[in-house]
């Protein structure tokens, strides 16, 4: 049985779900932990190509350099390494909900990466740091939990959410959705990034008043 085209069903509808209703997330975690755990020993097979990144990496270019960065979903760690090599005076923290994935990206850091890239097991609707704790805050294909990214992004600081298919992502989020969530949380001079097919959306939190 070929599991990757349930998986992208599952995807899908668990994110059309969370995004509405973001209480009903606790229902879904344990199978979204298990199924991306599952998938984490082939996810850079999947992820493979030159333009997996290409969204994410294109916001990257707007950002001014943060000192401390967060990447959600982060799996084996792709979008955090682009983070590091783009911002080299950077710490960088990437998390993910399934151990599996974590695993993959500790075992890609290198020496020159391993004092300021770390990666670590946590919800991204529940995130274990401080409030305001990082200049940017990224998510590649991921769910986005708006409260907790109002929470501990800085005022000022940036947040890209990246989807590597655009529409067609298994985990995707319209635009016109992202742009009215996060404008109600005080978000700001959004850009639009489109590479064919993926897509990404910059936004910045505002100031304190």
């Amino acid at each position: 049985m070929n599991l990757q085209p349930l998986a992208r069903r599952l995807s899908r509808l668990t994110t059309d779900i969370v995004v509405r209703r973001p209480r009903l997330w606790f229902l879904l975690r344990g199978l979204t932990r298990f199924q991306f755990g599952r998938l984490a020993p082939q996810w850079d097979a999947i992820r493979a190509g030159d333009t997996a990144y290409a969204p994410y990496e294109a916001a990257l270019e707007r950002v001014d350099p943060p000192k401390r960065a967060l990447d959600l979903g982060t799996g084996t760690g792709g979008a955090a390494f682009a983070i590091a090599h783009r911002f080299p005076e950077a710490e960088v923290i990437g998390v993910d909900l399934a151990q599996q994935m974590i695993a993959q990206a500790r075992g890609k850091l290198t020496d020159d990466l391993a004092g300021r890239v770390r990666f670590e097991v946590a919800d991204a609707a529940r995130l274990p740091y401080g409030g305001e704790s990082f200049d940017l805050v990224g998510l590649s294909n991921m769910i986005p939990f708006f409260d907790e990214l109002e929470r501990v992004l800085a005022p000022g600081g940036s947040l890209i959410v990246a989807f590597s298919g655009g529409a067609d992502t298994p985990i995707y989020v319209p635009p016109e959705r992202l742009r009215e969530q996060l404008g109600r949380r005080g978000f700001t001079d959004f850009a639009e990034f489109s590479t064919d097919p993926g897509t990404a959306l910059l936004a910045r939190k505002a100031e304190h008043a």
